[in-house]
């Protein structure tokens, strides 16, 4: 039985070049937010966290924005939401086990940004000054 879920995973990612239906997709899509993956890794790094102290951690973003993220990331099974019976009201955000295991692809992200970062800039700040430039991506 092994050997079929394995087939039937790497039909999955081959999905004819990243197709619509192609399972790595569901990859990309929860990564393509501008906060998730950094929440992601903040929390890896440092383990359960209260709002306030991502806040702290992240900066430059507004408490709705972490909100929202934290809700997607929630909804996507990559944290946890515990309540605390206290008062005043204590909650924590954890990775999950799939969450867990996103934070060896961020790094790799990370590494591919620390080697091309300034190529992709220059590439940006070119293509803005070209006169026959079609409309922004």
């Amino acid at each position: 039985m092994a050997d079929a879920t394995e087939e039937t995973r790497e039909q999955d990612l081959d999905g004819g070049g990243y197709a619509a239906d192609c399972r790595a997709r569901v990859a990309f899509d929860v990564l393509s937010n501008r906060w998730d993956s950094v929440i992601v890794y903040v929390l890896g790094e440092n383990g359960p966290m209260r709002p306030r102290a991502l806040l702290t951690r992240i900066g430059g973003l507004s408490p709705k924005v972490l909100n929202e993220a934290l809700r997607r990331l929630e909804y996507n099974g990559l944290v946890v939401r515990e309540a605390y019976a206290e008062a005043p009201p204590r909650v924590d955000y954890s990775l999950t086990e799939a969450g867990t295991a996103l934070l060896g692809p961020i790094r790799a992200m990370g590494a591919w940004a620390g080697r091309h970062a300034e190529a992709v800039l220059a590439a940006q700040e070119r293509f803005g000054r070209r006169e026959d430039r079609p409309d922004t991506p």
